[in-house]
C-alpha cells in the first residue's frame, strides 16, 4: 500500500482502492451544485434556511417600511404641503363622484328608454290584438246572424209543411 502527502494537511491513511478513484472523478465532473452530500450537511443547510429566511424577510420588511417613513416625512413635512395633497385628494374623490354620478344618469337614461320603446310596443301590440279581435267577432255575428236568419227560415217553412201534413191550420 502506497501512502502519498497531501497538501492540506497529512491523513491517516491515504491508500485507495483501485475502482474508488475513477468514481469520485465521474461524480465530481458530473455534480457541480453546492448540494450537501452528507446528511449532517443537509441537517445544516435546513436549519440555516429556517433562521435565514425569516430574519431576511424581516429585513425586506423592515426596509419597506423605512421607505414608506421616509417618503411620507418628505411628502408630509409642512402645514403646506399636508393640505396640498388633501386637497388633492378632494378633487380625485371629486372626479371620482362626477364620474359616478354621470355614469347612474347614462344608465337611468338608457333604462327609461328601452322601457318606453317596450311599453310602446307592448301597446301596439295589444291594440293590433284588439282590432282584429273585434273584427272577428264582427264577422262572427254576421256570419250567426245570416245562418240564423236561413235556420229560422227553413223552420217556419217545415212547420207550415208538417201543419199542412197534419191538417191543422
Amino acid at each position: 500500500m502506497a501512502t502519498s502527502t497531501n497538501k492540506t494537511g497529512p491523513r491517516a491513511s491515504t491508500a485507495r482502492k483501485p475502482g474508488t478513484t475513477t468514481r469520485q472523478t465521474a461524480t465530481a465532473s458530473t455534480t457541480t451544485s453546492t448540494q450537501p452530500t452528507t446528511r449532517v450537511e443537509q441537517a445544516q443547510q435546513i436549519a440555516e434556511r429556517a433562521v435565514l429566511v425569516p430574519v431576511g424577510a424581516g429585513l425586506i420588511v423592515r426596509d419597506n417600511l423605512v421607505s414608506t417613513v421616509r417618503s411620507l416625512t418628505t411628502k408630509y413635512s409642512s402645514r403646506e404641503s399636508v393640505e396640498r395633497e388633501l386637497k388633492r385628494y378632494e378633487r380625485r374623490g371629486a372626479t371620482a363622484r362626477n364620474r359616478f354620478e354621470r355614469q347612474v344618469r347614462k344608465t337611468r337614461t338608457r333604462f327609461e328608454r328601452d322601457l318606453r320603446q317596450r311599453r310602446k310596443r307592448v301597446e301596439r301590440t295589444v291594440k293590433q290584438n284588439r282590432r282584429r279581435l273585434e273584427r272577428e267577432v264582427r264577422t262572427v255575428r254576421k256570419d250567426l246572424e245570416k245562418q240564423s236568419g236561413t235556420l229560422t227560415t227553413r223552420v217556419e217553412k217545415l212547420v207550415v209543411e208538417a201543419q199542412e201534413l197534419l191538417g191543422v191550420s
